[in-house]
């Protein structure tokens, strides 16, 4: 592999000159909203299952991701959290509900990827770099997403092996002790800013913030990379 890694901190669209970066050997990601379509998948996944909710679109998301917020407070599995943030946006729980949250609960290997997923993954594993994805879910939902989407990686690290959810640092700390490297090794591709990029910033490993949604940066989120797509990033790492 040719040399990569950390220079300025800079932000790239969709025409990015190329950028030399000396010293990454992985490329860490997170998996449903960076790799995977999450919020699609989330929305016709609970339509499917739940027949619809009075909430549609970016208010029936914004409410099941701060119910998932809450049940990821203490660990528990991820088919748990999902089948209680589902039934969280019912106001009673009949027996239909139950058995309707349990097949919200399997459906996240169906979740589509981004269109550029599987290009950008290929890609970089040509170039040289280490993909592994770190994940809050359980280890066979994970499992089936990378086999139904055809996800080119090396390998993961998933809740349920680390027993946390990110921001946790559990993932990343296990991810090192698995391959030995050292962060500075380490360059973490995420779109959440609460699960991934402020942790990373804690743990002083390199980060690039994938901003699909075109959402504005906070003022305490400080990644070394801005890219708004994995086609970018791809056109940002050499």
């Amino acid at each position: 592999m040719g040399p990569h890694g950390a220079g300025r901190r800079r932000s790239c669209g969709t025409r990015q000159e190329r950028t030399h970066l000396t010293g990454f050997r992985f490329l860490t990601f997170d998996c449903y909203g960076t790799l995977i379509d999450w919020k699609t998948g989330i929305e016709l996944s609970l339509k499917r299952a739940f027949g619809g909710f009075p909430l549609q679109g970016k208010g029936l998301l914004d409410v099941y991701v701060l119910a998932e917020k809450e049940e990821e407070k203490s660990y528990k599995k991820y088919r748990e959290v999902l089948r209680n943030s589902a039934l969280r946006l019912r106001p009673t729980h009949s027996a239909a509900d139950l058995s309707a949250a349990e097949a919200f609960a399997n459906s996240v290997p169906s979740w589509p990827a981004f269109p550029d997923t599987r290009r950008a993954l290929r890609a970089l594993g040509k170039s040289g770099y280490a993909r592994y994805i770190l994940s809050n879910v359980d280890t066979d939902l994970l499992e089936g997403t990378i086999r139904n989407n055809g996800l080119e990686v090396e390998g993961y690290v998933t809740a349920e092996e680390v027993g946390s959810y990110k921001p946790n640092p559990g993932h990343w700390l296990r991810f090192m002790r698995k391959t030995g490297t050292k962060k500075r090794d380490i360059l973490h591709v995420a779109q959440s800013i609460y699960h991934d990029i402020l942790p990373t910033q804690e743990m002083g490993i390199a980060s690039a913030w994938v901003n699909r949604y075109r959402e504005p940066l906070p003022a305490n989120a400080h990644p070394a990379y801005i890219v708004d797509s994995l086609e970018s990033l791809v056109k940002l790492l050499p």
